[in-house]
């Protein structure tokens, strides 16, 4: 599913905040972003950045295994019973120290550490 047109778009363009999950050698885990961050720095079909301040336990499970999962949610778009919408962005991650997308995301987050450079693989509604 495109991310640039449609439900997704609306849904990304509309969440306050972004879960991002990894699998490291404790299991899951979870971190979150600000939604606002994420569309700062564009969203496209391909990538997704995310300004990077603590994840430490995110840069240390996508060493080991870079698959990521992130999950938009906006109840301002409507569901398909009620309000309330989801889009969930699989895809391959690395943490960027230097390059181009870091200094994207350092010309707008000048606490950024690092840079989350998320290639996307697939994307689906939720609700």
């Amino acid at each position: 599913m495109a991310m640039s047109e449609g439900v997704c778009k609306e849904v990304i363009d509309k969440s306050e905040w972004v879960a991002i999950a990894t699998n490291g050698k404790e299991g899951p885990h979870l971190v979150g972003t600000w939604g606002d961050y994420v569309r700062a720095l564009g969203v496209t079909d391909e990538t997704i950045l995310v300004p990077v301040g603590g994840m430490r336990r995110t840069e240390e499970n996508i060493n080991a295994d870079n698959r990521i999962e992130l999950l938009f949610a906006s109840r301002q778009v409507q569901g398909s019973r009620s309000p309330g919408r989801g889009c969930c962005v699989s895809g391959t991650a690395e943490f960027q120290y230097a390059g181009a997308a870091m200094e994207k995301v350092k010309s707008l987050f000048s606490w950024a550490r690092a840079a989350l450079v998320i290639t996307v693989r697939g994307a689906d509604t939720q609700l």
